[in-house]
């Protein structure tokens, strides 16, 4: 049988490249794989796709009693399939806090560091079959590594993420500064979303104080094309909050290089929430958190209500 592997929901890069990754070492170790994806990924994951000559995964339909599967960037029931109950788990691979609330059949590997990338695990993971890994497994990798960095900004960076996209660049030969420009420029580009595309593209669901929080972040170059529509996102949020079962969506537009987060404050209870997360009241309908880069780090912790 064919063994599955993918990520989480609303796919990035990582929850892209990495099941790509992952099935390569399984196929390389004589196990049948395919990578699967659950959703339309970002345009800097198809961007990395297109760039390395991958045809992005098939998404994934309904699981069949007994379909086994990998994991991998994500062990959040929440961002997982309804009828996952049904697949026969093999392992879990990730960089997130453990939730739990996943059952198994039987005994798996579980494998979550504290790293900034599932790509970067995977490579710790393979040990000598690492040095096997085609020039486009690499390229995978190293996308990877740079796209939940963002280029070593984010305060989830370690020295052994850094270390390897150097040398994986070095090994390609491809400029970091440059190609991660070429990445966050694709990852900038939103003309073509909807309000709501936007609020779900790069989006987790948390409970907070007995709140559901859908906690979406837009990692840009170019913060001023998704502030232009503020107006139309601020109105998207309770039809997108009402729609999945969410109190309320909370948006972080991330300025890539100023190294700083706005987030929008439709309401008084996002008000309230702003300034018992970050100590800082917002007066209009952004506030501006210098510094805020990270999601898993620096937000998710934060939230208070």
């Amino acid at each position: 049988m064919t063994t599955y592997v993918f990520g989480h929901k609303s796919p990035d890069t990582d929850s892209t490249g990495s099941p790509l990754i992952w099935a390569w070492y399984l196929s390389h170790k004589g196990i049948e794989a395919e990578a699967r994806l659950l959703g339309e990924p970002n345009t800097e994951a198809k961007f990395v796709a297109q760039r390395w000559g991958f045809d992005l995964p098939p998404v994934l339909g309904p699981l069949e009693e007994g379909q086994k599967v990998v994991l991998v960037d994500t062990n959040n029931p929440a961002e997982l399939p309804d009828d996952l109950h049904r697949a026969d788990v093999q392992a879990i691979i990730d960089h997130h806090k453990l939730f739990g609330g996943i059952e198994t059949k039987a005994p798996i590997d579980v494998t979550i560091r504290p790293l900034a990338c599932t790509a970067t695990i995977m490579h710790q993971m393979m040990v000598a079959d690492a040095e096997a890994m085609p020039e486009g497994i690499k390229a995978l990798v190293l996308s990877c590594i740079l796209s939940d960095t963002l280029e070593f900004r984010s305060p989830t960076t370690t020295e052994v993420d850094r270390k390897l996209a150097e040398d994986l660049a070095a090994d390609l030969g491809v400029t970091i500064p440059d190609y991660a420009a070429e990445m966050f420029a694709a990852k900038s580009d939103v003309s073509a979303f909807s309000e709501e595309d936007l609020l779900r593209m790069d989006s987790k669901e948390y409970e907070v104080g007995g709140k559901t929080f859908r906690v979406s972040v837009l990692e840009t170059t170019s913060p001023e094309q998704v502030l232009a529509r503020k107006d139309a996102l601020v109105a998207a949020m309770p039809v997108v909050a009402q729609a999945d079962g969410a109190d309320q969506v909370l948006l972080f537009v991330v300025d890539i290089l100023k190294e700083e987060a706005t987030l929008l404050v439709p309401n008084d209870f996002t008000r309230d929430v702003a300034e018992k997360s970050f100590g800082k009241r917002a007066e209009g309908d952004t506030l501006v958190l210098p510094g805020v880069m990270s999601r898993k780090k620096q937000i998710i912790p934060a939230l208070a209500v």
